[in-house]
């Protein structure tokens, strides 16, 4: 139970995070929260046809040994009071109002939920006697567990939440001992999201650094080339690499570009099981991000085919092909809800130096946040065209600074979201699969009524404000088509393009194909690109630029297949 209390919010959290300058009603993700738990945990007693502590017990099994006592701990702090109602017969909405995760704001509308087929009201009224009944059922029972408690508050919760805060903390490697920005760890914003780094103790010597000494017996730049030739003296970095034109790729991006993903099974009551949690721990070390299957960063082969499945195509992966001298030079630099404004934050975060490293290609990638964080009703809060000309243009003049010679930087526009709408509206979320009552409509409406949605603009079934939303992602891609063309020429270091966003693209050519255009959109947040999509969206965006911009990935390697022969996987990944 508690890993699902945990799982559950982490992912809200994460997902659904309130901007600033928002303030959520009614619950906000706490009522989230408690309507997903609940749900879950009927649907899985129907379902296998068990009682509610059966249930409970099952799902605690699931866990990894280290969260069994803070499940011990949630369960004994409310509990009782959880299954008294489930008993009873009370709904997730229901049952969360009663224990107060959930209430009605003076002046906001009731927001309802996941339910049953049986579960209808004629009236607000009607629902809060509901309500109330259900209240003083448990009246004597919730011992620890107060009435309007906070998640974070629950003991159990608690320490998980504090884990959580203190895991996510950074943009930058966690274990990382000698300060390159590289690291030997793969989670924590280590090697799943920059180059896995080739001496922990050594800072000069990280990827896509310029060989020492062309890497006669160290491999200072990670890709698994050193060595002398014995017949010529000549090292193996010098005759493999040194007239290739190697270079890196990194993404200056949001959880799209971070690849958010959240594993559906987590939410399903018809597949929940052990096995699901399987790779729990690194998946949240990881900010529930892939950005080792990205579509700019992916790398290596899926090992958490429990949680995700796919395949594997990037940029990362395309250039590497074409170069094996760039193996492991890549940086993720993506944050879930980064927009224009913040990414000028992260963007510090880049592990790259004029005159010691080799070029870089840089995606700039913000598919929506901009417009996503204000209200489509009155823009406010959405990013101006101004504000958006500004912080693009400081987040350049910031690369301009440390970015080698012969670098490319390529801004992408942001995305149409009204596709999210038009292909998973009417589809029924995974949340409810057993009851198949709660569509991606339902769900849009209900972050909305708490105010809590990643994007109310687009995930609304409100075709005027999906426009909206869509004429001010249309305004903000102008200006950085503008930008592209004003100030080509402005950066010696860098050459500077445009491409539009290849998200809505690569939906069209999937339709156009046979396909249907919900098979690419993740299905437990309703918003994101899935591992299908992001594949997909790769090829894509590589054509793209090698059509337009013929120069930005280099030549292709003529010794490539001598590297294989003589290097294999050049250390893995």
């Amino acid at each position: 139970m508690a890993y699902i209390l945990r799982s559950t919010l982490l992912a809200l959290c994460l997902l659904v995070t309130v901007p600033a300058t928002h303030q959520a009603v009614n619950g906000g993700s706490d009522c989230a929260t408690c309507s997903v738990i609940v749900a879950l945990v009927e649907q899985l007693t129907e379902f296998k046809n068990q009682t509610v502590i059966d249930t409970l017990e099952q799902l605690c099994s699931y866990l990894p040994v280290q969260f069994k006592p803070a499940c011990d701990a949630a369960l004994q702090t409310f509990g009782p009071a959880l299954i008294q109602l489930i008993v009873a017969g009370a709904d997730p909405d229901v049952t969360c109002h009663a224990l107060r995760f959930c209430y009605t704001d003076p002046g906001q509308p009731t927001c309802h939920s996941i339910t049953p087929m049986t579960s209808v009201y004629q009236s607000d009224q009607e629902f809060e006697v509901k309500v109330q009944t259900a209240r003083n059922s448990i009246s004597g029972l919730t011992g620890r567990f107060t009435l309007g408690m906070k998640f974070c508050d629950i003991p159990g919760i608690k320490e998980i939440c504090d884990w959580i805060k203190k895991t996510i903390a950074s943009q930058e490697p966690a274990v990382d001992l000698d300060n390159d920005r590289f690291s030997t760890y793969q989670a924590l914003r280590g090697a799943a999201w920059r180059g896995k780094d080739c001496s922990d103790v050594i800072s000069d010597m990280y990827p896509g650094v310029i060989p020492t000494d062309g890497d006669k017996t160290l491999d200072s730049n990670c890709n698994g080339i050193f060595g002398v030739i014995n017949n010529t003296g000549r090292t193996y970095e010098d005759e493999l690499c040194a007239n290739s034109q190697p270079r890196g790729v990194a993404v200056l991006g949001d959880s799209v570009s971070a690849h958010f993903h959240l594993p559906p099974q987590w939410f399903d009551a018809t597949q929940i099981s052990e096995k699901s949690f399987l790779h729990a721990v690194e998946i949240l070390e990881n900010e529930i991000d892939w950005p080792m299957m990205s579509t700019c960063t992916g790398h290596g082969s899926n090992l958490w085919p429990e949680a995700i499945t796919g395949p594997i195509d990037s940029i990362y992966n395309r250039l590497r092909d074409r170069n094996r001298c760039n193996h492991r030079d890549f940086q993720n630099i993506a944050a879930n809800g980064e927009d224009s404004s913040s990414v000028n934050h992260i963007v510090r975060t880049l592990a790259r130096k004029p005159g010691k490293d080799r070029p870089l290609v840089v995606f700039y990638a913000l598919v929506g946040n901009d417009v996503c964080n204000g209200h489509p009703d009155t823009f406010d809060h959405m990013t101006t065209p101004a504000e958006m000309f500004n912080n693009t243009m400081q987040t350049l003049d910031y690369l301009s600074k440390v970015l080698p010679n012969n670098s490319h930087v390529i801004l992408l526009g942001l995305a149409d979201g009204r596709v999210l709408y038009d292909n998973m509206g009417p589809r029924v979320h995974p949340v409810s699969t057993y009851w198949g009552t709660f569509t991606y409509a339902k769900f849009y409406d209900f972050l909305n009524c708490l105010q809590i949605s990643p994007c109310m603009g687009w995930m609304n079934t409100n075709r005027t404000m999906r426009d909206l939303t869509t004429q001010r992602a249309e305004q903000l891609t102008a200006v950085l088509r503008n930008i592209a063309t004003t100030y080509k020429t402005r950066y010696p270091n860098f050459d500077l393009n445009f491409l539009d966003n290849p998200i809505n693209e690569a939906i069209t050519k999937w339709e156009a194909m046979g396909g249907a255009g919900w098979e690419l959109i993740e299905p437990v947040d309703g918003f994101h690109d899935n591992q299908l999509g992001q594949a997909f969206v790769a090829g894509i965006l590589w054509d793209d630029v090698m059509n337009k911009f013929p120069d930005t990935f280099g030549p292709v390697n003529p010794n490539n297949d001598l590297i294989d022969r003589l290097f294999g996987d050049q250390g893995g990944y």
